[in-house]
């Protein structure tokens, strides 16, 4: 087929041309916003993790703060000038520790909600990380200490701080700041490993906490199988 005839055929299938040309150009532009659209998608998801971090963050800032304190509360307990002013400043220290606990719940949910403690509120079921586990072995801690007798004071106030310690090491595993400029692996994706290692760290205060306090209420599952109701829910 010479020039005229190609011009001749063209020219008798304009329509059809058209039409062809004109599904190619949509066709590029449906692939070019969905990698756009995906690329929005990522950072919007990236957006709502960094907003969850800030907010957990400025949770866990709290809550070092509080144990800190509580630490400092149980070496200094003794030097209240009466038991009224003792009781104010635990009553004190075992709200922060409470809310703190119900705060950590939006960041920090449940483990296994389905397989224990089906009967209560969805937010309760299942076992607590030992994120927020810790903060109730400071609560209970802090709720036997009395101004004067008990255990020595240097003694709680080291079990406090070891609390502490594993939920700033826990924060950081959920925070992860050495790698900022990755997708940040979530809390409840962690290896089963690197979580079982915080359970048996939690697991060992626990079990520390129940020689220390044998007539707290605490949930005894994770050393028995026999259960106790926890304070606070």
């Amino acid at each position: 087929m010479d020039a005229a005839g190609i011009f001749d055929w063209l020219k008798g299938n304009t329509e059809i041309i058209i039409g062809v040309l004109s599904a190619i150009v949509a066709l590029a532009s449906a692939l070019v916003s969905r990698g756009e659209t995906a690329k929005q998608r990522k950072l919007q998801t990236e957006r709502l993790r960094q907003s969850i971090d800030a907010a957990s963050l400025e949770w866990g800032g709290v809550a070092i703060d509080t144990l800190a304190r509580c630490g400092i509360f149980a070496r200094t307990r003794h030097l209240h000038g009466n038991d009224a002013a003792f009781l104010a400043a635990r009553t004190n220290m075992l709200i922060q520790l409470s809310t703190l606990v119900d705060r950590g719940r939006m960041f920090f949910p449940n483990i296994d909600p389905d397989g224990k403690g089906i009967e209560k509120e969805g937010a309760y079921r299942g076992s607590r990380p030992p994120i927020l586990d810790v903060l109730m072995f400071a609560y209970h801690e802090i709720e036997s200490l009395n101004r004067e007798g008990g255990l020595p004071s240097d003694d709680c106030a080291a079990f406090i701080d070891d609390c502490r310690r594993l939920l700033v090491s826990e924060l950081q595993a959920h925070l992860d700041p050495r790698r900022l400029d990755e997708i940040v692996e979530r809390y409840d994706d962690r290896t089963k490993e690197n979580r079982q290692k915080a359970k048996e760290q939690a697991g060992a205060l626990r079990g520390k906490l129940l020689t220390r306090r044998p007539n707290v209420s605490l949930d005894r599952g994770f050393a028995s199988n026999t259960t106790t109701p926890e304070r606070p829910q």
